[in-house]
């Protein structure tokens, strides 16, 4: 059995070689440990420092390493602040924004949607909070993940009680049909929303968004290079006034420019009207 010490310098080594960050990893790094025993023990190596060799002899290992170190937890309304404040103030002022652009489509992007609660709880939010009021717009979530498992999940759109339990009462029951212990989100929720398997260092999603959300992901666990990569390419996918949603416990790396806090201790940033 592989020591928690020795999976821990392990990943101080080798994370930097993946742009990640051993701060990043650190809460969850037993589940990547464990990801890497298993894979120990298929290639029946002994030890950590054997798999080290390893990946110095075998450089397509580093793909699968890779895709150890990416740790999913989701859930529908997490952190239920941030959705009340882009229920009551940035939908609205986004939707205006469209209106003004001569847009007859309100877009938004979740990237590293994983399962799709996110993606379909923006759906929810919008069709049973905001639709009414601007009946002449229409809204679109393009949903984006690495991970092809997660997708299919996400496309088939069941959930146990346990993903959906902070959304409000009422929009569980206008939003899901139940059936035995799972809740299957309704088609009127699955309009306007598509989901594309990316790699998000290396894609982006074609086109000018009004919102995107990349919460707990690249400002969690990307180094600071890549971060800032991803603050220049996030800006370029916004329309001007245009807002980036992290994570609430996340910040953006401090040479951001394209972005000012709008709500910081909710992690909610607006693009600068103007290029700088």
């Amino acid at each position: 059995m592989m020591k928690n010490h020795d999976c821990v310098t392990f990943l101080q080594w080798a994370l930097p070689q993946l742009h990640l960050r051993w701060r990043g990893m650190r809460k969850v790094r037993g589940q990547v440990c464990k990801r890497i025993q298993r894979r120990l023990r298929e290639l029946t190596l002994p030890n950590i420092s054997a798999y080290q060799v390893y990946l110095t002899n075998h450089p397509e290992e580093w793909a699968v390493l890779d895709e150890f170190c990416r740790i999913t937890i989701s859930r529908f309304y997490r952190d239920r602040a941030v959705f009340n404040y882009l229920q009551q103030v940035i939908l609205p002022d986004l939707a205006q924004q469209s209106r003004v652009q001569n847009n007859s489509t309100l877009r938004c992007w979740s990237a590293g949607c994983a399962s799709g609660e996110e993606a379909y709880t923006l759906q929810i939010l919008w069709q049973l909070a905001l639709s009414p009021q601007f009946p002449d717009l229409s809204f679109q979530v393009i949903a984006t993940d690495i991970n092809a498992h997660l997708l299919e999940r996400a496309q088939v759109g069941c959930y146990e009680f346990s993903s959906i339990k902070e959304l409000p009462t009422n929009w569980i029951t206008q939003a899901f049909d139940q059936r035995d212990e799972q809740y299957w989100v309704k088609s009127q929720f699955r309009a306007g929303l598509n989901f594309y398997q990316q790699d998000i260092r290396s894609q982006m999603s074609e086109g000018l968004f009004h919102l995107i959300l990349c919460r707990n992901f690249v400002f969690t666990y990307f180094d600071f290079d890549r971060q800032r990569e991803m603050v220049n390419r996030f800006a370029q996918n916004l329309w001007p006034g245009g807002v980036l949603l992290i994570g609430k416990h996340e910040t953006l790396p401090s040479e951001s420019p394209q972005f000012e806090p709008i709500q910081g201790k909710l992690g909610i940033y607006g693009r600068h009207t103007l290029t700088v």
